[in-house]
């Protein structure tokens, strides 16, 4: 495990004049590969998914490749509703060619003929620019006697479609709410066929694998976090933007290189993640062997009241929460009363003991990770910042 520093890397973002996305060098040869051979270097790889769940890409490939039906789908996740996250757009401005080629390769790989990017409605302004490569990637594996093409779907700036049924509810013409599992989407996906569902950053990651072979993919990393990732890196820093790092650093080397000297908390992973507080920033790593993240790293100094950090968020989840389920729906109204009334001493300290309890609840029984993870951000903030929250 990586300890003492970590690795700036410019894996992801080389070639940015879409060199790969007009010519598709790295499709040429995946094609000349038999579909199982691709999957089973995708699993010695170790990549994990980048969209924070860290589901071993390789293992859903498979699990999709296995189901015989003749109609299949690949999906590309590029909602990125996670506040604090703004990587996923920055790659389909930059290397849209490497996001298509990961997609092809996902289709040759499970025998899916069609594909769809399901854009953020926030990212409208990106269309006619992704269009035109689109293009220009059609008529490259036409040529090369592909069949699979892609098309662009727009969300309408609803966070619980970053949630993958909830997408497809979206992309059938449905309320975005959250489908019960089982079953998964390998099995009974888009228009119930079995559908594999990747971030941008997934399918970025898994055309390099086929670039630059599997051994060269795993120099970098740690045994259980291989490879790099790019961080949306925002709040009280002197390097706001998007940077291209390899997982397993701690993150005191992180709050080294882009604090600001007076660094109290870092909110890992956005308004869903974990809120790690300076004494424990030597002995966390950031990777799915510590804390992992989608790629929001938001960073605050001491000037900054964790109550109003903490209040946000769960304003956030509070109207974000489509309502479907009891936990999500009442626990997120009640936990945005709940902290307001211990800070106006309407409530006791120990009230804050059955919020977290609360928490805990809507954990086990939310309907679907918005819910779930209302529980990370709020816990990890109140027992770290406890005295924030009451005077």
């Amino acid at each position: 495990m990586r300890s003492n520093n970590f690795k700036k890397t410019d894996v992801i973002f080389s070639d940015c004049q879409h060199t790969d996305g007009q010519k598709y060098p790295i499709l040429e040869s995946v094609l000349k590969k038999k579909p199982q051979d691709i999957i089973n270097e995708i699993i010695d790889s170790g990549l994990k998914g980048r969209g924070g769940a860290g589901f071993p890409t390789g293992l859903k490939w498979k699990f999709a490749a296995a189901q015989e039906q003749a109609e299949k789908y690949v999906i590309c996740n590029a909602d990125e509703g996670e506040p604090g996250t703004f990587k996923d757009r920055e790659i389909l401005l930059k290397v849209p060619g490497k996001v298509f080629a990961g997609m092809a390769i996902c289709g040759y790989c499970i025998n899916a003929k069609k594909g769809y990017i399901y854009l953020r409605g926030e990212y409208k302004f990106m269309v006619p620019e992704l269009t035109k490569f689109l293009n220009e990637f059609h008529t490259t594996i036409q040529k090369m006697g592909y069949d699979f093409s892609i098309q662009i779907l727009m969300g309408s700036g609803a966070y619980v479609c970053g949630e993958e049924t909830a997408l497809m509810e979206s992309m059938e013409g449905r309320r975005g709410e959250p489908r019960n599992k089982p079953p998964f989407p390998v099995i009974e996906g888009f228009n119930n066929k079995p559908t594999v569902i990747n971030n941008v950053e997934t399918f970025v990651n898994v055309a390099m694998i086929q670039r630059y072979g599997v051994a060269e993919f795993k120099k970098l990393g740690t045994h259980d976090s291989r490879g790099t990732k790019v961080f949306s890196i925002s709040g009280d820093t002197s390097k706001p933007g998007v940077y291209e790092l390899e997982l397993g650093m701690k993150l005191s080397d992180f709050v080294d290189e882009y604090g600001d000297g007076d660094t109290k908390a870092v909110q890992v992973g956005g308004a869903s993640g974990f809120c790690v507080p300076r004494k424990k920033f030597n002995e966390t790593i950031i990777g799915f062997e510590g804390v992992p993240t989608g790629g929001s790293m938001m960073l605050f100094n001491s000037s900054r009241s964790m109550y109003n950090v903490l209040s946000n968020f769960i304003h956030f989840f509070a109207e974000e929460s489509c309502g479907q389920c009891t936990p999500c729906r009442v626990g997120c109204q009640q936990l945005v009363q709940g902290i307001k009334a211990v800070k106006n001493g309407a409530k006791d300290e120990d009230y804050l003991k059955k919020l977290l309890k609360l928490t805990e609840s809507m954990k086990l029984t939310a309907k679907c990770g918005l819910g779930q993870s209302v529980a990370n951000s709020f816990s990890s903030i109140v027992t770290n910042f406890k005295e924030e929250m009451i005077y």
